[in-house]
């Protein structure tokens, strides 16, 4: 499957309606945060396909009843999972806490409960798949992989424990940019799992 990648920086090629000339063929659109809601809206209002996405650290609490906190058209994957054109998607957004009070912000044991929320209800998948998901959808990556060693950009430990438990085939995040320790590489294997930083966008494949 064909998918549109994006994160935390308005393209301004993507932000046209000739983007379905310059990347054409594109089945979904994954969204790893921190991008303004009429930038998702409008990318899956001119591909008229499905778009996934989880918040980031900047976007605004997710609130069913206020327009500005949410984006239409488009699915909030934040803490749940979903089958999606064959392929098993799972969602954890927000990043490390940094500024105590700020939505979409968790301390590392607050993530820990709320990937923890999540396991009961993804074995079962688990099982009845056969598999677990294909997709981790994530804002922050894992602690020690693409991440940094400022406050903001500490990777989340409890992805670390949902790859191991989950084994996704890939992770997709965005969240940091590639300087000091992430000058290496945007793509990881870690145990099975491709972890693939998006930022700002890529357009690739999942097998």
């Amino acid at each position: 499957m064909k998918v549109l990648a994006v994160s935390d920086q308005i393209i301004d090629r993507l932000y046209t309606t000739s983007v379905c000339e310059t990347y054409p063929d594109i089945e979904m659109i994954l969204s790893c945060g921190d991008l303004p809601y009429e930038y998702l809206e409008f990318l899956v209002s001119v591909y008229n396909i499905p778009l996934l996405y989880v918040p980031g650290n900047h976007d605004p609490g997710y609130n069913l009843h206020d327009p500005r906190a949410r984006a239409h058209g488009c699915e909030n994957l934040d803490e749940t999972s979903l089958v999606l054109k064959g392929l098993f998607f799972a969602g954890l957004g927000g990043s490390v806490q940094y500024q105590p009070g700020t939505p979409n912000q968790y301390t590392q044991w607050g993530m820990y409960l709320r990937v923890y929320r999540m396991l009961p209800g993804l074995l079962w998948k688990k099982i009845r798949l056969g598999r677990g998901p294909d997709v981790l959808l994530t804002h922050s990556p894992p602690y020690g992989i693409h991440d940094d060693d400022d406050p903001a950009h500490e990777g989340l430990r409890a992805i670390n424990l949902f790859m191991q438990v989950m084994r996704p085939r890939y992770l997709l995040h965005g969240h940091t940019i590639f300087y000091r320790q992430n000058l290496q590489d945007h793509v990881t294997e870690f145990n099975g799992t491709k972890i693939i930083n998006v930022y700002p966008f890529r357009v690739m494949n999942l097998e």
